[in-house]
């Protein structure tokens, strides 16, 4: 079987060495970046060093027709430009792997709904999203992760391909949660950040039992299955998000509390503004997600927003 990845950060290359693992890899990377030009040039890069088998290529087109399995690992935000360009291209017959967390913020587009937009040609699409870090799968550490898509028979038929004992994937049912799920993590992932940069970092139980609520709450409202919040794309998920040291989020939001600069690339801080205004249009309170927006995006003190919201009006537990 032949698996092409477009995008060589550190998701896309180590997904790279994951397929290449029982089958034909190409890797696609645009030409001039720097991530691309270092493992053209290299080979390997701070994470992973890419066995000999797997083909490097700048050439989109050359890439797409190598394989019936197109995973993408980019920048949520860029997806639907990247999208419409590869509707340019031969795409009958492909099958789509999103390997991104991220909802856009101009429009609160799920990746999924962007690419069914933009692709206009027959092909499928999944999401394959769920807790690990490139660091601990190429030490061996295994993970488990879900798939899942409109179509129950695609997600079937991409866990029994791709299945292994590095990663267990198990099969979706609620693609609306699914993707909202594994996005909004990263947004609870940057409050988490926030409460290690103030030392509140023994808060972070109670944010993840607040946090899981109120991102069930707008699945629900959006018409997904509000467990889906308790599962793999999120809760699941929090351990390598809200704790480990590993995370772009978390690490994103202690730096931004202690006035630091951090720069690598943290979706939560793009899906937020998503957040928002779904929250707006499902009229769902997500207190949490406001007080990271307002601190990323209105420049509220962190002090204060926390005293906000422990000030907020008393509710029971699980309040719709």
């Amino acid at each position: 079987m032949n698996v092409s990845v477009l995008g060589c950060g550190r998701w896309g290359s180590f997904l790279a060495c994951y397929h290449s693992r029982h089958h034909h890899v190409t890797l696609w990377g645009p030409e001039g970046d720097a991530p691309f030009e270092i493992l053209r040039k290299e080979r390997k890069n701070s994470y992973i060093t890419l066995p000999p088998k797997i083909e490097l290529t700048c050439d989109l087109e050359k890439a797409v027709e190598a394989s019936d399995y197109l995973v993408i690992s980019i920048s949520s935000q860029h997806l639907a430009e990247f999208g419409q360009r590869l509707n340019a291209l031969d795409l009958e017959g492909k099958t789509f792997i999103l390997c991104m967390k991220g909802i856009e913020a101009e429009t609160g587009r799920r990746l999924t709904e962007i690419m069914e937009e933009v692709i206009t040609q027959k092909a499928a699409i999944a999401v394959w999203v769920g807790p690990g870090h490139v660091q601990d799968f190429m030490k061996g550490i295994p993970g488990c992760m879900v798939v899942d898509a409109k179509d129950p028979a695609t997600s079937r038929r991409i866990v029994q391909d791709f299945n292994s004992d590095l990663i267990r994937l198990y099969v979706g049912n609620d693609l609306i949660g699914t993707e909202v799920g594994a996005a909004a993590k990263n947004v609870i992932g940057i409050a988490a950040g926030m409460l290690d940069g103030k030392g509140y970092a023994s808060l972070k139980g109670a944010l993840m039992a607040r946090g899981a609520r109120e991102v069930s709450r707008l699945i629900k409202a959006m018409g997904g299955n509000e467990l889906s919040a308790y599962g793999l794309c999120h809760l699941g998920d929090y351990e390598a998000t809200l704790f480990s040291a590993y995370s772009h989020n978390r690490m994103y939001g202690e730096s931004l509390v202690k006035g630091e600069t951090f720069g690598e690339l943290a979706e939560g801080a793009a899906t937020v503004v998503a957040l928002m205004k779904l929250s707006e249009k499902y009229q769902v309170d997500m207190p949490i997600s406001r007080v990271v927006y307002e601190i990323i995006y209105c420049g509220k003190k962190p002090e204060e927003a926390l005293q906000e919201l422990f000030r907020r009006t008393t509710k029971g537990e699980f309040y719709e």
